[in-house]
């Protein structure tokens, strides 16, 4: 089947809104959005021409409200059609898009609306208001909060409506305007590890620009199919998972939720999908669960498979010469490689993975069952993407290399600086955070100290990352728990040992490999039991450790009973652990071992 080429160029359009009336005007009937009716069971297909009818209508509702253009409204709901309805009206008025995590915490949610001044809110339903009831008396700014989904508490809050009296008499026609590129479109807010989050100021061209430079690097068709798991409140969701797929006519299928992420994907069968590592390595957790079950023979075969896969891909990369063993590649994949595929839905033409850095292990997996899985790395504030991986000049080990337009280069710390057309406008009401995040000549400080190579970039660590132990000696905690964490055994970590003579982790164990230590399990209680199990651990953990340097041994343990969450406060957003909220908590073990 050939494919259809039909993007939209930056030059022909100049904002977020313009875009989408682009593609309305090209494609009308082609389908943009797929989404699960929860009532009827079903997946329902909206075209290009349909969206437009909403959008209009609610565009006249939101007029409705007394909001003038540069006034911030806020999206408070789950992936879906409305998500994207409620952001092309209101872009199309002129209107300042703030984007809310649905499992943010209630003062982080009551912080950002008072710091960005949002007049409106859309929200799901009782999941959302759960969390704003307690915080409503501090949300002053907000006129309204409207709601898509199904509420019974709102006779205490008179801003409440529901999206469907809202928007009932409200007929009205997609409203066309001439907006500046440049002006602000989105205050995005970091859900940053430590401290209150800040707001980063994205302009239209700032996304725009971005998603084109990001095509310039893996081809995106309009026959193509997304799978939208990432939140859209994440930029590498908004940016490559809704802008890229509008400006190239490609259609979106919203995924239920990540428990059934599984099932989505053998049913929506997609072309295409973005995530970050940790939906992978969950998935190869689970797939490792199940194979422990099986025959030692057919373990092998599936280890068997992946390595000659994985030397396949290095081959055709021109990084290894061809061997014999090669040629028994096509009958592995036929039996085996394919019924991974067959899990993913079967038809994955690319998976792009970014967030965070990619565990090796993870990567050789499902590059060596045939995968095209492809490394990138960005941050919100360059909207957000720096470099990916091409597929012709995949190295899994990097980020990638640098989009069309970006620039990039190392100070004398090591750490990656980057200028390009994506660099945001600067942090909303937080003047002295832009000076120290961008110089003077428009250098970004990404944080991440790097080494550059063949126009490749590999991050080695991070600057505000690195444990210095009381013999002077420094590692860098972050690549210690990508290797911990290859041992399935654990589920989550955080390696610890500043100003100490030996390095300690924080532990959640991943209950479905807990076999390692049943033998120890049934008299955990006991002091010396948890001792025996303890050593198991640290014996697992230093297995894990053993390309670092001798002084790199994790010598002290604390387990944890259950996992680290949004919702408990020690995860962002983003997933991404809090570090110093998780050792704040277990100070005192901590301080123990200081003695």
């Amino acid at each position: 089947m050939s494919l259809t080429n039909d993007m939209i160029s930056i030059n022909t359009i100049k904002t977020l809104d313009g875009a989408f009336l682009e593609r309305v005007r090209r494609t009308p009937d082609s389908i943009a959005y797929r989404q699960f009716d929860e009532k009827r069971q079903v997946w329902v297909d909206a075209t290009w021409a349909e969206m437009a009818v909403e959008v209009g209508h609610w565009q006249a509702a939101i007029g409705a409200e007394g909001v003038v253009a540069g006034d911030r409204v806020a999206i408070m709901i789950r992936n879906s059609r409305e998500w994207v309805v409620f952001e092309q009206a209101a872009l199309g008025l002129g209107l300042v898009i703030v984007p809310l995590y649905i499992n943010d915490r209630a003062g982080n949610i009551s912080y950002i609306i008072n710091d960005a001044d949002v007049k409106l809110l859309l929200i799901g339903g009782s999941e959302q208001w759960e969390q704003l009831k307690s915080v409503k008396d501090d949300i002053a700014p907000l006129k309204r909060i409207i709601y898509v989904g199904d509420l019974d508490d709102v006779h205490s809050e008179p801003r409440m409506i529901k999206a469907t009296e809202w928007l009932f008499g409200k007929a009205g026609v997609l409203k066309k305007r001439h907006g500046d590129p440049n002006a602000l479109a989105s205050i995005v807010y970091t859900s940053g590890t430590t401290g209150r989050p800040k707001g980063v100021m994205l302009s239209h061209y700032n996304i725009l620009w971005n998603a084109w430079a990001g095509t310039q690097h893996i081809t995106v068709y309009a026959e193509d199919l997304f799978l939208s798991i990432l939140p859209l409140s994440h930029m590498l969701e908004r940016t490559a998972g809704y802008y890229i797929p509008m400006m190239a006519g490609s259609t979106v299928a919203f995924a239920r939720s990540v428990e059934t992420l599984s099932e989505d994907l053998q049913t929506v069968a997609p072309t295409m999908f973005i995530s970050v590592p940790r939906i992978f390595e969950r998935a190869l957790s689970k797939i490792q669960a199940k194979l422990a079950t099986e025959s030692e023979v057919k373990q092998k075969l599936v280890k068997k498979t992946s390595d000659i896969g994985w030397h396949y891909f290095e081959y055709k990369q021109g990084r290894a010469s061809w061997s014999p063993k090669l040629l028994l590649r096509p009958i592995l994949q036929k039996i085996v490689a394919s019924k991974i595929a067959e899990r993913l839905g079967g038809r994955l033409r690319i998976i792009v993975c970014g967030g965070a850095p990619l565990p090796e292990y993870v990567s050789h997996f499902f590059i060596g069952m045939g995968l095209e899985l492809q490394q990138g790395y960005g941050l919100t504030e360059t909207s957000p993407v720096i470099s990916v991986n091409p597929v012709e000049d995949n190295d899994p080990e990097s980020v990638g290399t640098p989009l069309t337009d970006v620039e990039i280069k190392k100070n004398m710390n090591g750490e990656l600086m980057t200028k390009s057309p994506g660099v945001m406008m600067g942090y909303w009401n937080n003047e002295s955070a832009t000076q120290a995040m961008i110089d003077p000549d428009g250098w970004l400080h990404t944080g991440d100290i790097v080494r550059i190579e063949n126009n490749h970039i590999y991050i080695t660590g991070r600057l505000k990352e690195i444990i210095v132990m009381s013999n002077g000696e420094k590692v860098p905690p972050a690549d210690m728990e990508s290797a911990i964490l290859c041992d399935p055994l654990f589920e989550q970590v955080i390696v610890f040992g500043e100003g100490m003579s030996r390095l300690g982790a924080i532990i959640v164990l991943n209950k479905e490999h807990l076999n390692v230590i049943n033998s120890h399990s049934s008299e955990y209680n006991d002091s010396m039991s948890r001792d025996i199990v303890n050593d198991v651990i640290l014996k697992s953990i230093n297995n894990q450790l053993s390309a670092f340097p001798g002084y790199a041994r994790v010598e002290h343990v604390i387990v944890e009973e259950t996992p680290w969450t949004i919702e408990d406060g020690y995860m962002t957003p983003t997933l991404k652990l809090k570090r110093n909220e998780i050792m704040k908590k277990h100070e005192a073990e901590i301080s123990h071992f200081k003695k």
